[in-house]
């Protein structure tokens, strides 16, 4: 049966592969069990919980409410259902992203992938805030405005491509300065971590220095306040600009009994500006010496790689489901979200390096991956036993990832390809009065007037 499933849906034997490796029930019920706080488990193991959660990510059901209902397995009603899912800590949820990555790291590190700074391990951290939600929960309803769930600060690591880290914060309205103080906790040496200047803070940045490692964090135009500044190199010049680097010290604090430690400040001259309109970039850097200025400056350019990523979570992943009202319900859809899709970026990656000697230039699309895993996986599900996999599971992560490969040549690599388009034309939408902003038009007529069928 799994060898027909092989040869017509190769993409949706490979995902289910590959969750076995990075979310198994059991493993999950033992993060659980470590992380539940005044949650037990005795009817309902979270294991169902995650598994009825990914299908409606997948967008295989549109509702967590529609796949308990289609679910022949639920041992309990759904008011326990929701009030399991209403009770998920926070620090469950970090624990399962964080182990997760760690058991596809290895898979991923038997790929021949290439490092952005051979030494260290890139940490791209940004805020995402969820979409309001549907107004569902009793002291939503009658209420003007939108209720917002929460937000997310996430960890990306874009060698990887995988999500490394998550802080759920239930209330909407709380700083992200103040919500990513616990991932200064988890900072290891080797650890080269880039953030913009919502992020430069002295308590952050001076967290990762005594945490040993390096950061990359564009400069506030308020805070933290220079002390001193050292004479600037002579400009270099880079495919964006001109770059320049001086040494910086702080202002020390009165409570402050060490002295501060110099670091570096980038400055980037740019040829164009950017979006907000800024002609000159800052950053902040304790990176040593021999890292050139330049390497930083490009470096510095990897973080908007985290702005795709949330977008992919958005339009490939049902990351933000509106029906889930209450915070720490929808911190676990995006949560869930985020377990997935690390699961397809390591295909992605699997089948560019398969079929990277006929196209070398390949890159994959989130976008159709998806659909393909689609195309048989609840198939799958309903086929072949959840304890086979567990059985058939590989022994190692070098045996996985061969096995991915040997896979992934039964993909059609061209249809999973990317779809490249031109360059954006710019265009001025500029202010109009409202009657012109809710008029209306025939698009069939616009046509037959321009001389086009309709």
């Amino acid at each position: 049966m799994i060898e027909r499933f092989e040869q017509q849906t190769p993409a949706s034997v490979m995902a289910r592969m590959v969750l076995e490796e990075a979310l198994p029930a059991q493993w999950i019920d033992e993060v659980f069990e470590a992380h539940r706080g005044q949650q037990y488990a005795r009817t309902l193991m979270f294991s169902t919980v995650v598994e009825l959660m990914t299908l409606v990510t997948l967008g295989l059901r549109p509702s967590l409410h529609a796949a308990a209902r289609q679910s022949r397995s639920l041992p309990v009603s759904l008011a326990a259902l929701y009030e399991k899912v209403s009770g998920t800590r926070p620090e469950l949820l970090r624990a399962l992203v964080q182990g997760s990555a760690q058991r596809l790291a290895p898979v991923m590190g038997s790929l021949d992938r290439p490092r952005s700074l051979p030494g260290w391990r890139l940490r791209v951290v940004d805020g995402n805030h969820l979409g309001r939600s549907e107004k569902r929960l009793g002291v939503l309803r009658g209420r003007r405005g939108a209720a917002l769930p929460g937000h997310a600060l996430v960890v990306y690591d874009p060698d990887e491509a995988l999500v490394r880290d998550l802080v759920a914060c239930e209330d909407a309205y709380e700083s992200e300065r103040v919500g990513v103080m616990p991932l200064v906790a988890g900072a290891e040496p080797g650890d080269l971590w880039v953030a913009d200047s919502h992020f430069c803070t002295r308590a952050l940045l001076q967290g990762w220095q005594d945490a040993a490692a390096s950061f990359i964090v564009r400069e506030h135009g308020r805070h933290p306040r220079v002390g001193e500044r050292g004479a600037w190199s002579e400009a270099v010049r880079i495919d964006t600009g001109r770059v320049r680097e001086c040494a910086i010290t702080l202002q020390a604090l009165r409570v402050q009994a060490r002295p501060c430690t110099p670091w570096r400040c980038i400055e980037i001259e740019l040829d164009e500006p950017t979006e907000s309109g800024s002609t000159t970039l800052r950053l902040w850097s304790n990176l040593p010496a021999t890292v050139e200025a330049a390497t930083i400056a490009a470096l510095y350019r990897k973080r908007w790689r985290i702005e795709g990523l949330f977008g992919r979570l958005e339009s490939v992943l049902d990351s933000e489901i509106k029906t889930l009202g209450h915070p720490r319900a929808a911190l676990l859809g995006f949560t869930v979200a985020v377990l997935a899709y690390n699961v397809l970026a390591l295909l992605q990656a699997v089948i560019e390096q398969a079929h990277r000697p006929a196209l070398p230039e390949l890159e994959v699309s989130t976008f159709h991956l998806a659909q393909h895993v689609k195309q048989g996986f609840e198939g799958l599900l309903v086929a072949v036993p959840a304890q086979c996999w567990s059985e058939l599971a590989e022994p190692s992560p070098e045996r996985l990832a061969r096995r991915l490969l040997e896979l992934a040549m039964h993909l059609p690599a061209k249809k999973l390809a990317t779809a490249k388009r031109g360059p954006k034309v710019a265009t001025s939408k500029g202010w109009v009065d409202g009657r012109t902003a809710r008029s209306h038009f025939s698009t069939a007529r616009l046509l037959k007037a321009s001389g086009r069928s309709p």
